[in-house]
C-alpha cells in the first residue's frame, strides 16, 4: 500500500506541475456546454484484506460526463458488481454491490488522450443469502452484518485514456483505484475497464 500511495502522489504532483504550466483558463462559463452518456464494463481486483475475502469479479454500469471548466469534466458513475466470498464459513452465496461515484477529470492539454480524475465514492452492499437462511441467525457470524444493507463511503482516483475520439462518440480505457472507509480496516479495489460514450449535446 505504501508504494501505491507514493505512485499516486507522484502522478498527482506531475499533473499539478503540468497544470501550472498550461495556458490560462478562459473566464467564460463552459459548465454543461457539453454532455455525454456512456456504458462501462470491466473487472475488479481486490487488494489488502479483501484478497482473502472475495474473488475478482466483473462490473458494469453507466457514466455521465459533462464539461465543468476548461480541460475539466464533471463525472457521475454508477456501477454494479457481484462478489463471491472466498471463506467457506460465510453463510451466503455472494454480495451485491452498487457503487456511485461523483468527481472531476482533468484532461492534459498537451497529452490530450490522457486524463486524471478523482472524487467521492459511495458503495451499497447486501448479502445474497442462501435459501432458508434468516439474517437474524447469522448476524454474529463472519460477514453476517451484510444480511442487512450496508452503505460505506470513500474516495477514488482514476486514469482515463481516450482510445478513439469521434465527433459524437468516444471509446476509452479506465483504470480506477477505490478506497472505502470501512472499519476496522479500509477496503481497497482496482477497477480496470472499457467504456463507450455518446454525446448528448
Amino acid at each position: 500500500m505504501g508504494n501505491l500511495k507514493k505512485i499516486f502522489l507522484f502522478v498527482a504532483g506531475v499533473a499539478l506541475a503540468a497544470f501550472a504550466q498550461s495556458e490560462p483558463m478562459d473566464v467564460k462559463d463552459v459548465a454543461f456546454s457539453k454532455a455525454y452518456i456512456g456504458i462501462e464494463g470491466g473487472e475488479i481486483y481486490p487488494f489488502g484484506d479483501l484478497i482473502d475475502a472475495v474473488y475478482n469479479t466483473y462490473y458494469g454500469g453507466f457514466n455521465f460526463r459533462y464539461s465543468y471548466w476548461k480541460n475539466v469534466d464533471g463525472v457521475v458513475m454508477f456501477h454494479y458488481a457481484y462478489f463471491e466470498p472466498r471463506p467457506k464459513a460465510v453463510p451466503y452465496d455472494g454480495v451485491h454491490q452498487a457503487s456511485g461515484k461523483l468527481g472531476l477529470d482533468w484532461n492534459f492539454p498537451i497529452i490530450h488522450p490522457v486524463g486524471l480524475g478523482g472524487g467521492f465514492a459511495c458503495n451499497w452492499t447486501r448479502a445474497d443469502l442462501d435459501d432458508g437462511v434468516k439474517k437474524d441467525l447469522i448476524y454474529n457470524k463472519p460477514g453476517g452484518t451484510l444480511g442487512d444493507n450496508e452503505t460505506e463511503f470513500g474516495w477514488y482516483a482514476r486514469l482515463n485514456l481516450k482510445i478513439l475520439n469521434l465527433e459524437n462518440y468516444r471509446i476509452g480505457f479506465n483504470m480506477m483505484w477505490e478506497e472505502i472507509w470501512t472499519l476496522p480496516k479500509r477496503s481497497d479495489m482496482l477497477y480496470v475497464g472499457l467504456y463507450i460514450e455518446r454525446k448528448l449535446w
